[in-house]
Parts: structure tokens; sequence; C-alpha cells
């Protein structure tokens, strides 16, 4: 029988998608947000629980229990709180976001998985001179866990062309576990550019910047000129990204102002679509996007997801060591 996992802040089923890859069973998600909800179900048999998770903590209290029997929990909580974009307000995130880990350990607290899986922010670690991350730590720990963490960049340990930074915690409940647990090692980056993004295809003209559409045309023309590379308009600049690899997908990118990477193509110059997004996130083809719903939608899920290759190779090395 597999092990079975709860996925919290479940978003588009990332995490879910390289734990199931690995030969683990997502039985519960949970995600508040009723867009990604949509996509989630569309790739996944389960039904998504649409609450807050302070509800589901609230009824685990209350013995009432939603969720089952697991072996593992999955939470990539709220980064907002955390990261640079978010100005890093840490636990006192004016949106609440911050505090949504104490609730993940109310969760813990009742069901006791064997193992807990977190991801987030590289900047989770240093945030708050080190605090941060001292307070999550110890709260794991008094729960009788025992933590290894480390930051992988997508490009090198996933092979998928992203320069994504991210901090991935794994924690065991049995020591020996945890001393059988082995952390990834780099591996080639084999999957360019160019195997993820088209090129050379004409798309849909919604995806184009023409002078017609883009008052700013004339200032980005002479500097996007270049195949096989990823661009960023900084509205005042447009910045080449050298290293052959797209930079960090950001949630921002579904919030409209020239957020999303650009790119030079036989038929001009264009933005990724949400699929080569989700492709550089390592979502295969076939994992559903829902066709009539908004791109801003779509961008802000890709953005807000995790490197599914990079998760499922920690997965595998998981259930490894149990």
């Amino acid at each position: 029988m597999p092990l079975k996992c709860a996925s919290f802040f479940a978003g588009v089923g990332g995490i879910d998608l390289g734990f199931k890859n690995a030969g683990f069973e997502v039985v519960y998600a949970n995600e508040i947000d009723s867009k990604p909800v949509i996509t989630f179900e569309k790739n996944f048999k389960i039904k998504v629980d649409n609450r807050d998770i302070k509800e589901v903590a609230d009824d685990l209290e209350n013995n009432i229990d939603n969720i089952g029997k697991i072996d593992v929990i999955l939470a990539g909580f709220p980064c907002q709180a955390f990261s640079v974009a978010g100005l890093r307000q840490g636990f006192n995130d004016e949106k609440g976001r911050g505090n949504l880990f104490f609730e993940v350990m109310r969760i813990v607290r009742k069901k006791k998985p064997t193992v807990i899986f977190l991801e987030n922010v590289k900047n989770l670690l240093t945030h708050d001179h080190g605090n941060t991350f001292h307070v999550i730590e110890e709260c794991l720990v008094k729960e009788g866990y025992n933590i290894t963490y480390r930051i992988l960049n997508t490009m090198e340990y996933g092979n998928l062309p992203q320069n994504r930074e991210r901090i991935y915690i794994v924690a065991f409940k049995n020591q020996d576990q945890l001393d059988r647990f082995n952390w990834i090692e780099p591996i080639p980056l084999t999957n360019t550019l160019e195997h993820i993004i088209d090129f050379h295809s004409k798309l849909d003209d919604k995806y184009y910047y023409t002078a017609d559409k883009f008052k700013r045309y004339s200032e980005i023309k002479d500097y996007i000129n270049k195949y096989y590379t990823v661009y960023q308009w900084r509205r005042i600049y447009v910045r080449e990204n050298k290293s052959g690899v797209c930079p960090t997908l950001t949630a921002n990118m579904g919030t409209g102002g020239h957020n999303v990477p650009l790119i030079y193509t036989d038929y001009g110059i264009r933005k990724l679509t949400p699929r080569e997004c989700f492709k550089l996130q390592g979502f295969p083809d076939t994992y559903i996007l829902p066709e009539n719903m908004e791109l801003s939608h779509l961008y802000k899920q890709a953005g807000n997801s995790v490197s599914v290759s990079v998760i499922e190779r920690i997965a595998n090395n998981i259930l490894q060591a149990l």
C-alpha cells in the first residue's frame, strides 16, 4: 500500500504531483483559493477541501477529522510573507500569511504524521536574522521531529531551465529514518529553454508585443533580439537573462504590468504562455489547464507553484529512508 499524504496550501498540486510520481498517494488536499482548486481537481481524483486551514485545525481540535489516516503532511505554506516581493514581514505579515505555519503545526499535533515536507522561499532561512526559521525548527522539534533542510536551485537539481532557489525542509518522527535520508545531488541541465519554449511557431496574437498594442514597443524592440534567451521588462529597462535559463517565475506574473518573461521568436516579441510557465516548473504537457480560466489566474498559479522534478527527487529519497 502506498504511503498516504495530506496536502495543505495545495495550489494546483505541484508538491502533490511530485510525491505522486514518487509512489505516494495524495488522499486529502486543502486550498482556500477557488481558482487553483479548479486546476487541481482537473488533475487529481480527489475533492479539495476549499476551507481556511484554520477551520480544518479547529475541527481536529474538536475531534472532527475530515483528513483520515495519513503518513505524510505536505505544506508549501504561503511564502509572500518571507519573500523580497512580499516585503519580508514574516510572522507579522499584515495579511496573516506568516502565521499560517502555526495552523500546520496544530494539524501536526493531532495527526502525528511520520514525515513532514515543507517548501518555501530561501529568505525564510535568513528572515529576521534567522529568528523566523529558528521558531519553525523549534516548533517541529518540540513535537518530536528530527529535521533537515537544504536550499536547492531548480536549474541545478531539477533539470529545468529556471533559476529558482527554494528551501526544502524534511522532518522525520524517527531519527533512524532521518539518518537514512540523503539529500539529492546536482544533475546536469540537459532540458534547455529550446526544449520547453516554442520560438518558431505562430501563437495567438494576445501573447505578442507590437507597436500598436504596447506604447513603449520602440524601447524594447532593439534589446529583445536573440533567440533562446529570456528577457524581463523592468518598466525602465530590459534585462536579459544571460545564463540561458528563465528567471524565477513569480505570482506577480498574474498581476499585469508586464511581469511575464519575454522572448524573441520568428513572429516577433511575445510573453511566455501559461503552458510554457507550467512546463518550466516541471509540469507535463498532459497536466490539464482549465480552458476558460483567465490568463492572469494561470500565470499566478504557475508562479505560486513548485518545481515538480525537484520535489519528485526529494520524495523518492524520503521513500527510500522509510
